[in-house]
């Protein structure tokens, strides 16, 4: 399991030990950028008035989930996205807070400025109950997201786009949610939706706490289970600041015992997200290549390249196995994947998405290097999203 010194960047700053994987930089909407420097103060360290750099008075910061199963909403292997509200750092809150910047057509708004896979994910993940998508958007951003101190008009670029501040909250508010799987972190543990069994809250925020090193609030509603919330503290902008998560500074509404966990009605899930994939029930060859799905793969050193790819052997199954290569084991050490003798085998686990196999570690998708490969180039791997060139590695049996 992870350890519990934690950040979650969404920028180019340096992070340590990750929630589940680094988010990298804002890929969907590269126009904005805060240009707050790594050294901003975290939100709730001091009674400063908010600016473009300091999250204020909404500094204690809520990823919240919902599990809805009457009717059900969202894929039946995943929890899908409430929102990401800014309480004041009492345990108050702000509401509504700029009329002016109440917009509406939340998908037009996205696609117009380069986030269509944003809304793409929006519309299988952050869904309403009653089918009212736009509203619940609109009613998201309106009612929280013009609350940031850090999102007002001034704090992004100069000439930017009507609602680019907006653009990148829902940017955010997906890229944060992709790193806290809650399905994949119970199931794990051995939670999963049941029609007859029943839990305990110790059990439940155990496994979170065992997955994630910190314990989030479960909110019920007659005794099932509907809500979920994830606390943090930011460092520097939401646009791309640092995500600092803690653990709920209260409980929720969940009694201790009995708590039922309903299945929801419909599909899994088979979209790829940097955190939080669920494990394919598929074959996993014993012999493969990994291939990178901008071009090349991976050597036997573990490094990504467009010369002829090495041969991986895989021994386990697709979601638990170890790698090795001619050089060695195979293993993740800070970040960065090696293999070679001498190097601890680490475990990794693999999905299906789009009709190919793909390596997971930590839960997530995301490869990254500090560029693309080319020639007789080699580029070191490193898991999650933050460096410059992103890209996902196929399990192509050989």
């Amino acid at each position: 399991m992870l350890s519990v010194a934690l950040v979650i960047a969404l920028g180019g700053a340096a992070i340590a030990t990750p929630l589940t994987t680094p988010v990298g930089p804002l890929d969907l909407f590269k126009r904005v950028s805060s240009g707050c420097s790594a050294s901003s103060s975290v939100s709730c360290s001091s009674s400063a008035a908010g600016s473009c750099c300091f999250e204020a008075p909404g500094g204690l910061l809520l990823q919240t989930q919902f599990w809805d199963t009457n009717p059900s909403t969202g894929p039946t292997n995943s929890w899908t996205i409430h929102g990401l509200w800014p309480d004041n750092c009492d345990g108050t809150f702000e509401q509504n807070c700029d009329s002016s910047r109440a917009y509406t057509g939340i998908a037009n708004l996205l696609t117009s400025q380069g986030a269509s896979d944003t809304l793409s994910f929006m519309q299988t993940h952050w869904v309403d109950i009653n089918g009212q998508n736009e509203q619940f958007w609109e009613h998201e951003w309106s009612t929280h997201g013009t609350c940031y101190s850090t999102l007002e008009v001034s704090c992004v670029p100069s000439g930017s786009p009507r609602g680019a501040e907006a653009v990148a909250f829902f940017n955010t508010v997906v890229k944060l949610f992709k790193t806290l799987p809650t399905y994949d972190w119970l199931a794990q543990a051995g939670i999963t939706p049941s029609t007859s069994k029943t839990f305990t809250l110790a059990e439940i925020t155990s496994a979170l706490k065992s997955a994630s090193g910190f314990t989030p609030a479960l909110d019920c509603s007659g005794g099932a289970i509907n809500q979920i919330s994830w606390y943090f503290h930011v460092k520097g902008s939401v646009i791309d600041g640092t995500f600092v998560p803690i653990d709920a500074p209260k409980k929720g509404s969940c009694a201790s015992t009995g708590l039922k966990y309903p299945p929801k009605s419909g599909s899994p899930t088979s979209t790829t997200t940097s955190g939080g994939s669920t494990p394919t029930g598929g074959s996993l060859p014993s012999k493969a290549q990994l291939v990178a799905s901008t071009t090349g793969g991976l050597l036997t050193a573990g490094t990504w390249s467009v010369q002829t790819l090495a041969t991986y052997t895989l021994s386990g199954s697709a979601s638990s196995f170890t790698m090795s290569t001619s050089k060695g084991n195979c293993g993740v050490s800070s970040g960065q994947l090696t293999c070679g003798s001498g190097v601890t085998a680490s475990t990794f686990s693999a999905v299906s998405s789009g009709g190919k196999l793909l390596l997971v570690f930590s839960g997530s998708t995301a490869f990254t290097s500090d560029g693309t490969p080319s020639g007789t180039d080699q580029e070191t791997v490193f898991t999650g999203s933050s460096h410059a060139a992103d890209y996902t590695l196929s399990i192509v049996a050989s």
